[in-house]
């Protein structure tokens, strides 16, 4: 049946137009129930319909769109099978959140969870047209009821179809028509196999009030009002961050006086109810009123005492404010606003710990009661929750969402999705850093391995895949990586050439051989984006057998590749280049330390180490040609650890250190890298993937130009030729570290590399600042970055290897979107790396009390930060000791902020200071979001806040100080503090 709808709308142009609309009704759309007897032909889905306390007969779900939107956490348990879906609720979904319609098309993708999309928008009996002056949302509903009516008529009363909706309109009108239907909450309460259910109901639309201080934060404005102000101009919108070190210190980056800069915000009240990441519009406040950044370390479970008393919170925070209290008169002041609308939610589950100190005895699971969640993340606040599990979920890592932050709610609410596991229990906690850092872990999916080779393990190399490619097996290939490495990226090769020249080779995996475009395993492939190196697993892009078997160069077997081959004269200058597809047969895996003994090795002449002697002396003047050129020589306080086999716990800890065969391979990447980028660019102007790292602003590293001053060290920043010089001269003869702290204080004053796509931005900003090279693009790791994967693809293109190519390849706008996702996946990826290396270094340091000489990196208001160069760690150290009789926090020191010192009686604390600190493990409980690092002064002594030699030898006396808060801020029970 064909149903046309004829409309007349005028163009851009002016002109008016006839539109005609078809629409196809069918009668052959199956309902998808197994055993249905009108279905002649089934598409078989819905198999095992269920009973439940409220619905005791064989029944099956079907949600309307705000519960798929709401409550897809619910949902997505594995309660829920065998459910309609019908494509009126998937549409509006689709249209209302793409996230989360992904999330419902993977479980219709899963046939173990039996979810069925009926097209009730096609079939004749189902459609309904859209009545005057009727809603587009009551159309829809009138929609969903109708589909569930037919349902329940067309299978003839052998099961019920039950609506689920949460709309209390909805449910009337459905039950005057006859319908079974009920709330999320009426539902899940009734599967008592499942009594999590109910804690993962979210509460939409649910206020709390704090009706004791009638607490209220300002209004937030509606969507048009923050439309027409950012307009005008009247509002600055961005993305707000929220400081790492001060949870009531905030921040965006927008335009102000014609010049990107730095918005603080400061405070509850200016902040909000913002939550890091949201995007949102900010207004400034009078420059009378904008200050210097507050600068004090101020975490929310330091101020909060954990209970729900509105006097005691506000006492709380009160005291929080006024540790913020900064020199209005500051010479450096910055422009400061506050939030006046949400404009984009950047929501996200949390992982995290129930507050013991909220949690109150309870009779049973049947008792729900309001309780606090501490996210992981520090930006995060504090969450309430409802549970009827409280007691049985203190110690153990759970998974909550946020439902919302009602304006007269001093927290935001939320509801509990699922456990983890005991809290310290490093499978848990390396699971929560997965997931914190959005790090996608589920094994491959049957689809994705679908696409692997149907050989498997046993494939080989055959001469149809030589067509095209040079063979480079006769080549002496060998491969330098770190020990244990088993996807193993690229390999090299070095002989001379009959005219005194040598040849060169960088020989790349070639994944994309394995990996089209498009296909399921390119897909999860770019949804990671990279593989995630941990201390103890990795978390690979690409199955297994493509990452470490076939795709990965080792030794004494054939693989494919792709080649960059240069003839170089005896001075490293570059005669000519070329690109090849190829097949090769590695002579050698080495390690580091293999490939340096080879190089140290004076009566080892056979052809692998030659080749790698005479790539040693062409690296070196690769080398000194960049350096001279002004690319930069940074640091990081890189640690690695020895694990126990079976255990996996970390026995030792050591500094990284590199050899000069890091420094070979290393040269030899950046060559092939910079080379390809020039290649791909010249074929492709407008959409080729490339790298840029931009020019940090002089301002980043006032600070720290300052801090070197003082120890006769000048920092020129004007050029990253002038900045290498002058770190190189940064040297304190009496203090050799210094040289390598400054570099790491340096890094920190760098802008993030990221990927770009060319046609977006001008050839002058392609400019990698910290490598000094015009141009630069990742092509060396194709196993574990995609984007060197799309390179690949670009380049043999380039090339003419490949000669059909889809145009999405070559789609700018695409290319675009493509690398903002794999920026964020590389920055997430990073992250995690570094918070699995804390949580290892919290465990190796678990039970010790070890006294080391550390450098302060950083001045507070209310503490410093130390760097221990034996372990790379990094820690707070308060300058505050306890709470005086007025509620405040004493400290021994002033700060000059001007100097950007803490100044004692007998002591000075500043940047490179040399300090003695004690450092333990301060162990998650209560309160405690996570088991944390602890240091505490040693040297300089300072009276009242140092701890002497006595307390560092007995463990249970620094474990004790740590209970009673003795060298940092004390959290005083609500008693004292009312005395």
């Amino acid at each position: 049946m064909l149903r046309n709808k004829a409309f007349i709308r005028k163009t851009k142009r002016g002109t008016i137009v006839k539109v005609v609309k078809e629409h196809y009704l069918r009668d052959d759309i199956y309902c998808g129930v197994a055993g249905c007897k009108l279905c002649v032909e089934q598409n078989v889905v819905l198999t095992s319909p269920r009973t439940s306390k409220t619905v005791n007969t064989p029944h099956f779900l079907v949600p309307d769109t705000n519960v798929l939107y709401h409550q897809i956490d619910v949902i997505e348990h594995k309660a829920f099978t065998d459910v309609v879906v019908l494509q009126t609720v998937l549409e509006e979904l689709r249209h209302r959140s793409f996230p989360v319609y992904n999330r419902v098309r993977s479980l219709i993708s899963d046939p173990a969870r039996r979810f069925y999309v009926f097209s009730n928008e096609h079939n004749r009996e189902t459609y309904i047209e859209k009545q005057k002056d009727e809603t587009p949302n009551d159309r829809n509903d009138r929609a969903i009821r109708a589909a569930t009516r037919w349902y329940n008529e067309h299978v003839g009363g052998r099961w019920t179809f039950v609506l689920v909706t949460d709309d209390a309109d909805n449910r009337k009108k459905a039950q005057a028509e006859g319908l079974t239907t009920f709330s999320v909450r009426q539902y899940v309460a009734s599967m008592t196999d499942h009594p999590e259910l109910v804690d993962m109901v979210a509460a939409v639309d649910e206020e709390h009030v704090d009706e004791e201080d009638k607490f209220s934060y300002p209004e937030h404005l509606s969507v048009s009002q923050m439309s027409a102000g950012l307009r005008s101009g009247a509002f600055l919108q961005g993305k707000l961050s929220i400081s790492s070190n001060n949870f009531l210190e905030g921040s965006i980056f927008a335009e102000v006086d014609k010049e990107e800069k730095t918005v603080m915000i400061v405070g509850r009240e200016h902040l909000n109810r913002g939550i890091h990441g949201d995007v949102v519009a900010v207004q400034l406040l009078p420059r009378s009123e904008w200050r210097a950044p507050v600068g004090v370390i101020l975490e929310e479970e330091e101020v909060e005492n954990g209970d729900d008393e509105p006097v005691n919170a506000e006492d709380s925070m009160a005291r929080a404010e006024d540790r913020m209290n900064v020199d209005e008169a500051a010479k450096e002041t910055v422009p400061t606003g506050k939030i006046v609308g949400i404009i984009k939610r950047n929501w996200r589950p949390y992982c995290g710990t129930i507050d013991k100190s909220s949690v109150r005895s309870s009779s049973g699971l049947s008792t729900q009661q309001m309780v606090f969640f501490w996210a992981m993340d520090k930006k995060i606040p504090k969450i309430r929750i409802r549970t009827r599990q409280a007691e049985k979920l203190v110690g153990r890592r759970i998974v909550v969402a946020i439902d919302g932050w009602a304006k007269n709610a001093r927290y935001p609410s939320g509801h509990y999705i699922r456990t983890l596991g005991d809290v310290g229990e490093q499978a848990t906690e390396t699971e929560v850093v997965l997931l914190e850092h959005d790090v996608p872990f589920a094994p491959f999916s049957p689809q994705v391995l679908s696409f692997l080779p149907p050989e498997g393990d046993s494939w080989i190399v055959r001469n149809e895949h030589l067509e095209g490619r040079e063979d480079f097996r006769h080549l002496d290939v060998c491969s330098i990586d770190p020990p244990g490495c088993t996807d193993i990226d690229d390999a090299l090769h070095c002989r001379s050439l009959p005219n005194g020249n040598f040849e060169v080779g960088v020989h790349i995996a070639d994944v994309s051989h394995f990996v089209k475009p498009e296909n399921a395993m390119d897909l999860e492939a770019r949804r990671r984006g990279t593989t995630v190196y941990l201390v103890n697993k990795r978390i690979d892009m690409l199955p297994g057998l493509l990452g470490t078997n076939l795709c990965s160069l080792r030794s004494n077997v054939d693989r494919l590749a792709f080649s960059c081959i240069w003839e170089m004269t005896q001075n490293a200058d570059v005669v000519n280049v070329r690109y090849t597809k190829s097949v090769i047969r590695s002579k050698a895996s080495l390690t580091y330390d293999e490939a340096q003994a080879r190089l140290d090795d004076a009566t080892l002449t056979d052809p692998v180490t030659m080749g790698i002697k005479g790539l040693n002396r062409l690296a070196k003047q690769l080398r000194a040609r960049r350096m001279e050129a002004g690319a930069l020589t940074l640091a990081s306080p890189e640690i690695r650890f020895k694990l126990e086999e079976d255990q996996q716990d970390p026995v030792d800890v050591e500094m990284k250190e590199l050899k000069e065969t890091n420094a070979l391979v290393e040269e030899f990447m950046l060559l092939a890298n910079i080379w390809v980028a020039t290649k791909i660019y010249s074929a492709f102007p407008e959409s080729s993937m490339l790298r840029r790292h931009p020019k940090p602003p002089t301002s980043n590293f006032e600070a720290l130009i300052k801090a070197v001053g003082e120890l006769g060290i000048t920092l020129d920043v004007q050029t990253s030729k002038t900045l290498a010089d002058s770190l190189d001269k940064a040297v304190v003869p009496r203090e050799p570290y210094i040289n390598k702290l400054i570099r790491i204080m340096t890094t920190r004053c760098m802008m993030q590399a990221v990927y770009f796509c060319s046609g977006t931005i001008s050839e002058p900003d392609f400019w990698h600042y910290g490598l000094a090279t015009r141009i630069y693009t990742h092509f060396t790791s194709p196993i574990r970055r995609y984007s060197d994967l799309v390179v690949h693809r670009l380049l043999a293109v380039a090339i003419g290897y490949e000669k059909n190519y889809s145009s999405e390849l070559i789609d700018k706008v695409k290319l675009k979107e493509l690398c903002d996702v794999l920026n964020y996946r590389h920055r997430m990826a990073q992250q995690a790396s570094r918070s699995s290396v804390e949580l290892f270094t919290n465990l190796f340091f678990k039970d010790k009390v070890i006294k080391e000489e550390g450098y302060v990196v950083r001045v507070m208001k209310n503490g410093f930060s130390v760097l221990i160069p034996k372990y790379g760690i990094e820690g707070y150290v308060y300058s505050t000791r306890e709470e005086s009789a007025d509620g405040g926090a004493s400290s021994p020191f002033t700060y000059d902020r001007d100097s950007n010192r803490l100044v004692a009686m007998n002591a000075t604390i500043k940047l490179f200071s040399k300090v003695v600190v004690v450092v333990n493990v301060e162990e998650a409980g209560g309160a405690a979001r996570r088991s944390k690092l602890t240091l505490r002064l040693v040297e300089p002594n300072i009276p009242g806040l140092s701890v002497n030699e006595s307390e560092i030898k007995s463990g249970k006396e620094l474990l004790e100080m740590e209970k009673n808060g003795i060298g940092r801020p004390n959290k005083k029970s609500k008693t004292e503090r009312a005395r």
